[in-house]
């Protein structure tokens, strides 16, 4: 298909206002090749109503694979689910492009296909739509599959109303351009469906998951031949506002996408954004660029400003961001030591008391009755020791 060219005075299609998706969660039991997975939780989502005879966007959610072998080349997922739709017909049942295959790898990211399916004109409560068998192949094998199954007797119910359809907001119309390729120009039109988180807390990463579905409605988006779009990227851009949430979050995913051919399949692209209070973060789709980096892109994409949806989430507190702590002043603190010596002191003179009207006899005058008792005696003694002497030189003196 040649590359379109459009009139820079184009203007940009914007949907009518609609309602929100509705999900419903399947569990899968799954074998065989080329994924290990043995279970697996499949997301269906769709408009919260629809409006009788018009036909609406059925996104099935196709949760990371794992493949048993590493593919030598580059391919994409390969999927097709059995769908019962009561109140409501499809045809749509051949099996759709997913998520991107890298060379090499085993790992396969998380993807989605889009089933159309018509309300019927009598239709005047509901269609409800029950999923059956799934299979999981490469679409470079595709005759080796991974076969699927459920036991949930669930629905996913889309009740009949006024809005839905073909007249989804979710829809954005971008307005792309290659800046290597002077007039090229194609408006893209996108069902973008943003999944939130319920636990959000402040001052923490929030995962946002991005789904894009090209729809038909719009332009195709073809990359001009010459283009090197070797290992390139889709870099989704969203919005946001409130909670202290920075104004826009980009992310990327591998995109399997060659020079010359339509661009029909889009990955999913988780987004981070880290709210710093809490409260309500409001979404709003942003712009999209395909290359290997989000500043210098191969394609360009702006999306339109009005008629977008809003998605909202909801904080709660969390841990506040740490404060540094202040840096402290080492106090000096310094001692002094004085030392005080005492004046040495003079040994007090001795004194001698004497009695009054009395000679300096010494203590002897103030003994007192006991020291002159002891005196007494004690001359006795040397008296009768002088007489026994002069006794015995009597005696020995006449002998």
């Amino acid at each position: 298909m040649g590359t379109l060219v459009i009139l820079m005075c184009s203007m940009f299609m914007t949907a009518l206002p609609a309602s929100a998706a509705v999900t419903k969660q399947f569990t899968y039991t799954c074998s065989g090749s080329p994924f290990t997975n043995t279970s697996i939780t499949v997301g269906l989502s769709a408009p919260d109503s629809v409006t009788a005879g018009q036909t609406f966007d059925l996104t099935v959610n196709i949760p990371a694979l794992t493949l048993a072998t590493a593919p030598a080349a580059a391919t994409t997922v390969q999927a097709a689910l059995a769908l019962t739709p009561t109140g409501g017909t499809s045809s749509d049942t051949a099996a759709k492009p997913g998520a991107t295959v890298t060379t090499g790898q085993t790992a396969v990211p998380a993807g989605h296909v889009t089933y159309r399916i018509t309300a019927a004109t009598g239709t005047t409560a509901k269609v409800s739509v029950k999923p059956g068998e799934l299979k999981l192949a490469l679409a470079s094998a595709s005759t080796t599959a991974t076969t699927c199954t459920t036991t949930s007797t669930e629905t996913l119910d889309v009740p009949i109303g006024t809005g839905g359809g073909d007249t989804d907001d979710a829809i954005v119309t971008y307005d792309c351009t290659v800046p290597s390729a002077t007039g090229y120009r194609a408006e893209l039109d996108v069902k973008v469906v943003m999944t939130t988180p319920t636990n959000a807390t402040a001052n923490a990463d929030v995962p946002i998951t991005w789904t894009g579905t090209v729809q038909s409605t719009g332009d195709p988006l073809e990359p001009p031949s010459g283009l090197t779009l070797t290992g390139a990227k889709l870099f989704a851009t969203i919005k946001a506002s409130g909670a202290g949430s920075p104004a826009t979050a980009t992310g990327g995913a591998p995109l399997s996408v060659t020079a010359g051919s339509d661009i029909t399949t889009l990955p999913s692209v988780t987004i981070k954004i880290k709210p710093t209070t809490t409260g309500t973060v409001s979404l709003t789709a942003g712009d999209l660029a395909i290359g290997t980096t989000s500043t210098s892109p191969v394609i360009k994409c702006t999306a339109a400003t009005t008629g977008l949806k809003t998605y909202t989430f909801s904080v709660a507190g969390g841990s506040a961001s740490p404060s540094p702590s202040p840096s402290e002043t080492p106090t000096t603190t310094r001692t002094t030591t004085v030392t005080v010596t005492p004046p040495a002191k003079s040994p007090a003179p001795r004194k001698s008391r004497t009695p009054k009207g009395s000679a300096d006899t010494g203590a002897g005058g103030t003994m007192g009755p006991d020291g002159r008792l002891f005196i007494l005696t004690g001359a006795g003694l040397v008296t009768a020791a002088a007489i026994g002497g002069l006794l015995t030189r009597r005696r020995s003196r006449k002998g």
